[in-house]
């Protein structure tokens, strides 16, 4: 990974939460296949980590993104109550969202050409689907953590934690971390078989998925607290409709 690469979240095409950062190509081998966990201990580790996101969509909560010490992101969401806050800091560069009901609010100090550096409104219309903007059910995770479940190739329950491998190339564009190779790069093989550990509290909760530093790519790490704890969003005063000029520059079409 280079420092350049993870630079350019803040004015790239995945500046609404879905940040990215580069993972250097490589002819590496494979990874050898975990030939010890069979499907079925996968399906049941997979069915467990899958429960252990049900509080997404029944109460409110804080999620931690970091992703190799460069870029962080916290969030706290209430989907019930429809409420949702984000910062995400990179190189410098903060990013602040904030969604009530409807409406969707950003501000952000990078140098963004023919944007201003007020609150701003965005037009919903315009933000694509895959960045899950909204409070559908399922539909607002800002740690996106479906998005990695849905990645995993072998997993084990270990206890009150679940570890295993994920293919990165399966891994969906949205909220929280994406890993992109570098400009002309491609990804080594062994990205196909990344390790991963997950833990759970005594509630069954997910509270932590980290993926360690390997191959290239940065480590990268969701932590998630704050259960039931209210959610406050306030609603920025003066915000004015966010320019044309934004929306190519956040990848979100003309």
């Amino acid at each position: 990974m280079t420092r350049g690469a993870v630079g350019g979240i803040a004015v790239g095409v995945l500046l609404l939460l879905g940040c990215s950062v580069g993972a250097s190509g490589g002819d590496e081998p494979a990874a050898a296949p975990h030939a010890s966990v069979d499907a079925g201990a996968t399906l049941e580790a997979v069915d467990l980590l899958r429960s252990g996101t049900k509080f997404i969509d029944e109460t409110g909560f804080r999620v931690d993104t970091d992703i190799g010490g460069i870029v962080t992101i916290r969030s706290y969401a209430d989907n019930v109550k429809r409420r949702a806050a984000t910062k995400l800091s990179a190189s410098g560069q903060v990013i602040e969202i904030r969604m009530i009901e409807n409406a969707i609010y950003m501000k952000t100090n990078a140098d963004l050409p023919g944007v201003g550096k007020e609150w701003m409104s965005l037009d919903p219309a315009r933000v694509p689907s895959d960045f899950a903007l909204s409070f559908a059910p399922g539909k607002n995770d800002p740690g996106g953590s479906a998005r990695l479940i849905d990645a995993i190739v072998t997993a084990r329950i270990e206890g009150s934690q679940v570890a295993g491998t994920l293919d990165v190339t399966r891994m969906r564009p949205g909220n929280g971390i994406n890993f992109q190779p570098n400009p002309g790069e491609t990804f080594p093989d062994t990205v196909r078989s990344q390790p991963f550990r997950a833990t759970l509290d005594a509630e069954g909760r997910l509270v932590s998925f980290v993926i360690p530093e390997a191959d290239g790519l940065p480590a990268a790490s969701l932590g998630y607290a704050d259960f039931g704890k209210a959610v406050e969003v306030v609603r920025p005063q003066g915000a004015v409709p966010a320019p044309a000029a934004l929306y190519p520059q956040l990848g979100l079409g003309g």
